[in-house]
């Protein structure tokens, strides 16, 4: 059986130039130009802002991937090049959150699923990278099932989040207003986007990235000097700019919660800080800051850290269930091939039968039937010894017997 060859470009040796630089076009257009080389069987590829992983099941895997490389002028400092059974760990670590910048986060099992999705769209993926694509995707759900890999907030953004969540019971049919639109705003956000919110404005100095970043998530660009009239309003305020003063004063906070009636939430995770620290005194004002965020972050941190030993054995456990799996396809092709070539035999020879009786009597369909049923018996009675020795031959990795065995009988046992 032909194996599959990977090429890796993930955080870990390439900054994000790097990893934006090793991709021309769109996913499709890379799908495509692999899958158009006369050795690649079948292709797909991973890619996210943090990863481009490409995968060709060739007979000359390595040889496609050096090339590819060098064509797109990737430089060797930061590429991985992994065999088969590299490549199948590899893909089930990813799968699992292992390989990611956060330790068991879960968006990266999406991202597999669609990817996946689109090399099966696009007509280049087999046997062989639909079996390992579906055991990772397996895997992926199981390791989330099973352990607390992906339990906790580990980002500042989503700590801030969960913060809200558990000091207010519940974020469903509440206000928010998120300060700053840059990577940190961005990632409070996605945070907030299945949380069932009233409302997310975001307030950013630039107008553009302020509307850019409310029609990701179905909220409302807030005009930076208005940002004011929309916290009163609301029931949290995340503020997360690169200001480097105050952006938030206790005379400013003073003067909004004079129009209201309830408490509100502040949470701070600027560095350095966006909210006046005397805001705190101020009556019915929660003021959070990221030192603490920074604990509860370390703390589930470690926590994940600690179920990472679990989701190795289940990686361990499965990856042993898919070797199993591609032995058996190996000997299953063998086997099939073996079954059409005797089959075509069988027909061949029942014909022949048919045609020297029909000389001699008229042979209606009932015997025509019991000829039918004679050749499948003895074809299914011989076979069944060979198709259990090839089957536990493959099982053993006994990959001697298979190719001897595809050589006696004339068969492609690749």
């Amino acid at each position: 059986m032909t194996e599959i060859s990977s090429m890796i470009i993930t955080h870990t040796k390439a900054s994000i130039g790097d990893i934006e630089s090793a991709w021309h076009g769109t996913v499709e257009d890379l799908l495509h130009a692999l899958y158009s080389h006369e050795l690649v069987d079948e292709c797909a590829v991973l890619m996210t802002c943090n990863r481009v992983e490409v995968y060709v099941v060739s007979p000359k895997g390595s040889k496609v991937l050096f090339e590819y490389a060098k064509k797109m002028g990737v430089p060797d400092r930061i590429i991985e090049f992994n065999d088969h059974e590299e490549s199948l760990m590899h893909l089930l670590r990813v799968a699992c959150g292992l390989e990611s910048m956060i330790v068991g986060e879960d968006q990266i099992l999406g991202q597999i699923k669609d990817l996946y999705h689109t090399a099966r769209e696009a007509g280049v993926t087999g046997k062989v990278l639909d079996t390992a694509f579906d055991k990772a995707i397996h895997v992926g759900k199981r390791v989330r099932a099973e352990t607390r890999i992906d339990k906790g907030s580990v980002s500042i953004g989503s700590a801030a989040v969960d913060l809200a969540e558990d000091v207010l019971g519940t974020l469903e049919g509440k206000t928010v207003v998120i300060i700053g639109a840059g990577v940190m705003g961005s990632l409070v956000a996605r945070a907030l986007a299945h949380r069932n919110v009233s409302a997310i404005y975001v307030a950013n100095r630039t107008f553009e990235r302020a509307e850019k970043l409310a029609k990701e998530l179905n909220g409302f660009a807030v005009r930076y000097d208005e940002k004011d009239r929309y916290i009163v309003d609301s029931d949290v305020v995340i503020s997360a700019t690169s200001a480097p003063h105050a952006v938030l004063t206790a005379e400013m906070i003073r003067q909004i919660i004079k129009n209201r009636n309830r408490d509100l939430m502040l949470i701070d995770i600027a560095t350095p800080r966006d909210i006046e620290e005397s805001v705190s005194t101020l009556p019915k004002v929660k003021l959070y800051d990221i030192d603490g965020l920074r604990e509860i972050s370390e703390r589930n941190l470690r926590k994940r850290m600690q179920e990472v030993a679990k989701v190795e054995e289940i990686i361990k456990e499965e990856y042993e269930l898919l070797k199993l799996q591609y032995k058996k396809q190996r000997a299953d092709k063998l086997i099939a091939a073996l079954y059409s070539q005797i089959q075509d035999l069988r027909i061949r020879e029942r014909e022949r039968a048919v045609n020297r009786l029909s000389a001699k009597h008229t042979l209606g369909d009932f015997e025509r039937g019991v000829l039918d049923d004679l050749t499948h018996a003895i074809t299914n009675k011989v076979l069944a010894e060979p198709t259990k020795i090839l089957r536990d031959a493959a099982a053993e990795d006994d990959t001697d017997f298979i190719a001897a065995a595809a050589t006696l009988f004339g068969l492609d046992g690749r």
